[in-house]
């Protein structure tokens, strides 16, 4: 893996963009080695790593969706105060430069992806990079199209051939295209060729493996698109199960840092920086939730820290890891000493220590510092309890995708609680607490509704407790589930709804504005946080 991020930056370096005809001939120094001559094994990982960052840190879902579906709160006050974008829905200084930042991150890592493709031109027996580097181009474009709405795909990553201005596509057309894409992409990986050299995910190039993630790809994709397009959805949710989704939390799909060379977890990076190790704070919606059947992650993903001001801002400190003491913190209070101060919501809990070493949120519980707090720690991307999950919401709905419904929940609660081992030992749960556990709370199935339920529920918590903020908020947005109390605090930009998109980029009305104007215009609404997409219906 060293070798590996080492090549990152040497290969985003040859690969930027520009905007001219002869683009190849004219950025190419002859006096240095050119794109061609490097291995496109490490445009691959450089497109891992990117969109690694475009889905954790500041970059966007952690300033945004962690706060939007409460899976995090924060009293977004002082040092931390740029969290009343989550929150809140109040802007900060710095909003509009996060709301862009995932849009040129995953771009860059598509374009990244679609280098490796070209590099592989004419060389057969690369064909399985190829495809994977293709099934990386998807996964990006379904994060910026489920994030933003329309985008450019089909003119996207074309400036070498002087398409500077792409067109945005409708969003019914992009996952249209995403889905045969995707669809043949994966029907062309062959284990029995050489995989890819410079894998960061688990798979280490493993082509079983990484057929079954585009598998578990296509199936989530589908999954969304369940009330916009029921028959899409079914067909190539069907499609997908036939092809074999992730079958273990050993085809969980993450991508680590490597602290030792400079690459850091962006989340544990965020959540280090002094002020948000002291007021971001597990949401009170998800303690509870987990608290409320016992569940083992509570134990393994929260602590309260130690008494006082400073024991809550010593980042070498850990705190207390009971289950039955762990409180989370009520969305939408501040520190303020106004209407809002944390002190005045329902059911405060109470602060910790005394005079200066007073602290009003002592008693909330934190990400746990032996789990969240490594660099090195992995960025989940999608994991086998999402797609046995996604797998139980099809059978309830009576598709063909072999097993029941019950069945497959069992295994995805089961392998929820097992992917946290990837996060290191203190995140390990015992076998067999994890079987005793998932015999105790089998899905119910006395009606549609009440499996539904209960299968995005778990989804919502499975993917917030692995900080994978974005997947948590679409599949909320998709389902509606679990049902939550929008925050309304002075000064929101959404009207005191929960939030549904980003907007566009400021760049995109100056860089690209007639395109932009066009794909502003199919909005409802506009270019704003509530506008909703095709398939959020």
């Amino acid at each position: 893996m060293r070798k590996s991020f080492l090549y990152i930056s040497l290969v985003a370096a040859v690969t930027g963009t520009g905007c001219t005809k002869d683009f190849d001939e004219i950025n190419t120094d002859p006096t240095r080695s050119s794109p061609a001559n490097f291995d496109p094994n490490y445009f691959l990982s450089s497109s891992q790593w990117e969109h690694a960052n475009a889905i954790s840190g500041y970059n966007g879902p952690i300033l945004f969706q962690s706060g939007w579906v409460q899976i995090f709160a924060s009293t977004s006050s002082g040092a931390a105060n740029y969290y009343s974008n989550a929150d809140k829905y109040v802007p900060s200084s710095n909003t509009n430069t996060y709301l862009g930042s995932s849009w040129n991150v995953a771009y860059r890592s598509a374009s990244l992806a679609n280098e490796a493709i070209e590099t592989t031109t004419n060389r057969p027996e690369l064909s399985n990079l190829a495809n994977i580097a293709t099934i990386m181009k998807v996964l990006n474009a379904q994060y910026l199209t489920d994030t933003y709405g329309d985008i450019p795909y089909t003119q996207a990553l074309q400036a070498k051939t002087n398409v500077t201005l792409p067109v945005y596509d409708k969003q019914q057309d992009v996952y249209k295209a995403m889905l045969a894409d995707l669809d043949a992409a994966v029907g062309k990986l062959d284990p029995a060729k050489t995989g890819p050299t410079a894998d960061l995910f688990p798979y280490k190039g493993n082509v079983a493996q990484w057929k079954r993630f585009g598998n578990s790809l296509l199936l989530r994709m589908a999954m969304r698109l369940v009330k916009a397009d029921a028959a899409l959805a079914k067909q190539y949710a069907e499609k997908a199960a036939a092809g074999g989704t992730l079958a273990s939390v050993a085809d969980d799909a993450f991508i680590k840092g490597d602290e030792a060379n400079g690459y850091r977890n962006a989340n544990t990076a965020a959540l280090n920086v002094a002020g948000d190790f002291y007021e971001v704070r597990w949401s009170k919606t998800l303690i509870d939730y987990l608290k409320g059947t016992n569940d083992p992650r509570v134990g393994v993903i929260a602590e309260v820290p130690a008494a006082g001001l400073a024991g809550n801002q010593s980042f070498g400190l850990a705190g207390n890891n009971d289950p039955a003491i762990q409180k989370g913190l009520p969305n939408g209070f501040d520190l303020n000493a106004g209407a809002t101060d944390i002190s005045k919501s329902p059911g405060y809990a109470g602060g910790t220590g005394t005079g200066a070493d007073f602290t009003p949120i002592g008693q909330y519980s934190r990400p746990r510092s032996a789990v969240y707090g490594n660099y090195s720690g992995p960025v989940f991307v999608l994991s086998y309890a999402e797609s046995e999950l996604l797998l139980a919401e099809a059978a309830v709905r009576g598709w063909n995708v072999g097993g029941t419904a019950a069945q497959h929940y069992a295994n995805a609660l089961g392998g929820a609680i097992q992917s946290l081992g990837a996060f290191g030992g203190a995140a390990t749960v015992p076998a067999a607490t994890v079987t005793a556990y998932v015999a105790a709370h089998p899905l119910d199935v006395s009606s549609q509704t009440a499996s539904l339920k209960m299968i995005n529920e778990q989804y919502w918590a499975t993917t917030g407790v692995q900080l994978n903020f974005s997947e948590a908020w679409n599949n909320w947005k998709r389902s509606g589930y679990p049902v939550l109390t929008p925050v309304n605090y002075p000064g929101n930009f959404s009207g005191g709804a929960i939030p549904r998109r980003q907007p566009y980029p400021l760049s995109e009305a100056t860089l690209n504005g007639a395109n932009y104007s066009t794909a502003v215009g199919g909005l409802t609404g506009g270019d704003v946080w509530t506008s909703r997409l095709w398939w959020d219906k």
